[in-house]
């Protein structure tokens, strides 16, 4: 899109390995044409900032002259100005909904944003004029007040949008497919976000309660109740959710702004004064109907000023310099997006690295829980058997005898020789060998993702008898392989008992525990 974004990703499958941004540029230069155009006439220029929420950038740029001119803003437009930046909040995250749904899959909600997105828009062009480019703010208040009809008709969207986001969470929210793509993925933890300078709901998702709206008290917010929403985890469902939830708080304080918005002017008449124009001829003829009429101009007092207001990606602010002049000595731009994205290549490293140790982890556990428990039984059993014959003697190896298998079996191997003279010696020494390897490798074909998660529990349980059935093969082989009929029915038997009892346990333990680890 017009090449302000472009990501050059290193994918393994669909796992996104690195991230590198290469940032483009959409109408350049706005600072320098900031510092060479009255605020009145640049005003037009700010909506192509961020076309996505409008009014965002009117209300930063008039806000920084309001507040070097201490002009104060009536009531009524006050509430005018929250209005529209709610309802511009909503488009702009909407507008984030839908792409983001289509680039993990999903098109149908790309289609269903434009529904509601339009109603908006019909709002807008009804009170300022335009859909996208509003130019509706003014220093002291707002260009008009609002059409007859037009609160009744912002109301019943309000009731309308309600339903749609209860539509949303429903198609959405409790998706699986969604849940896997978007839990557990891209996580920023608070103390990372506040490093790195995040802010909105990319901060607010890592467990950050910072709102603008809230902190700086602008407009008229604190007169409202309303609650910030945010997460704890930090992952892109963490940021889902907190898109959804400001949604529903946005309609919250537009209703009542609407229902409690008072009477009065919808602009500071007495802001006029500081119009460095003195005592023009408003009725001269050449005025009205041949020359170009002037702008109005505002001087700006000589001293430096940073505002910000809270968008829908963040902290949009300006740092503002004045010098007695209608044009700003220093006019600097603070955007939130291309801030946040700053993480970007951080969040592929970290994935990379921290993925191979969580892939590691789980089944290291697995293998050492489960060998522990084996060890535990075998303990146990012989424990059971001493103290029914009544055995006396030095039949410990390590504390509690714990050991004493492991100490048989070491016995074994060296003091007899077991392989047979008459068999195949080869394939009587493989047979053991891919029992007991395949045992070890089922653990090691589970599917784990990131952050200790099982992918996938069907699979995982699918994989493990897969790989685990070529033990009992390994059995037949060694009976067979000893050329020796009562080592082969041994080998029988063996394998007999695997297939109906062994395997059977063991899968359910492992399927109980894969489902307590997921």
């Amino acid at each position: 899109m017009h090449g302000v974004l472009r990501l050059i990703v290193t994918l393994d499958g669909e796992d996104v390995i690195n991230c590198e941004p290469v940032l483009g540029y959409l109408h350049r230069g706005m600072e320098k044409i900031a510092e060479n155009r009255t605020i009145i006439q640049y005003l037009p220029y700010v909506t192509r900032w961020d076309y996505l929420a409008t009014m965002f950038t009117e209300a930063i740029t008039i806000n920084g002259p309001e507040q070097l001119g201490n002009i104060q803003v009536p009531k009524r437009a006050s509430y005018i100005r929250a209005i529209m930046l709610e309802l511009s909040r909503i488009a702009s995250h909407l507008l984030w909904l839908g792409p983001f749904m289509a680039d993990i899959g999903a098109q149908t909600p790309f289609f269903y944003i434009f529904r509601e997105r339009e109603l908006i828009y019909d709002l807008f062009e009804a009170a300022t004029g335009m859909r996208m480019m509003h130019n509706f703010f003014r220093i002291g208040g707002v260009a008009a007040d609002l059409p007859h009809g037009w609160i009744d008709k912002c109301l019943d969207f309000c009731d309308y949008f309600l339903t749609g986001v209860a539509e949303y969470q429903k198609l959405i929210t409790r998706n699986p497919i969604f849940l896997e793509r978007v839990e557990g993925v891209g996580i920023i933890g608070g103390e990372e976000a506040l490093n790195w300078g995040l802010s909105g709901p990319t901060l607010r998702a890592s467990g950050i309660q910072w709102d603008l709206r809230k902190v700086d008290r602008y407009e008229c917010y604190e007169e409202f109740d309303w609650e910030i929403q945010w997460q704890k985890e930090g992952d892109s469902l963490a940021r889902y959710l907190v898109r959804i939830g400001e949604m529903t708080e946005s309609i919250k304080i537009i209703q009542q702004a609407l229902e409690g918005i008072p009477g009065g002017p919808y602009e500071n008449l007495e802001s006029r004064r500081f119009d460095r124009i003195k005592d023009p001829e408003w009725n001269d003829f050449e005025y009205r109907f041949i020359s170009k009429k002037p702008s109005p101009t505002f001087e700006l007092s000589k001293q430096e000023l940073y505002v910000r207001v809270e968008a829908p990606k963040g902290e949009l602010g300006i740092f503002l310099i004045g010098d007695r002049s209608v044009f700003p000595w220093r006019w600097k731009i603070r955007p939130p997006g291309f801030i946040n994205l700053q993480i970007l290549p951080q969040l592929g490293s970290l994935k990379e690295v921290y993925g191979i140790i969580w892939m590691l982890i789980p089944i290291f556990i697995l293998v050492l829980g489960i060998t522990l428990g084996v060890l535990v039984i075998v303990w146990l059993e012989r424990e059971i058997s001493a103290g029914i014959q009544q055995r006396i003697g030095p039949e410990y190896a390590g504390p509690f005898g714990i050991l004493q298998a492991l100490a048989d079996g070491t016995k074994l191997l060296f003091k007899e020789n077991i392989l047979p003279s008459r068999g195949d010696t080869r394939l009587f020494s493989l047979g053991p060998s891919i029992a007991v390897i395949s045992i070890l490798l089922s653990y090691s074909v589970i599917p784990f993702s990131y952050r200790f998660i099982l992918a996938d529990l069907s699979i995982g349980v699918f994989l493990w008898i897969a790989v685990s059935s070529l033990a009992p093969v390994g059995l037949l082989m060694s009976g067979y392989g000893s050329n020796n009929k009562y080592s082969f029915l041994g080998g029988l038997r063996a394998a007999a008992q695997s297939i109906s009892y062994e395997i059977p346990l063991t899968l359910c333990v492992l399927s109980i525990s894969l489902r307590v680890i997921r």
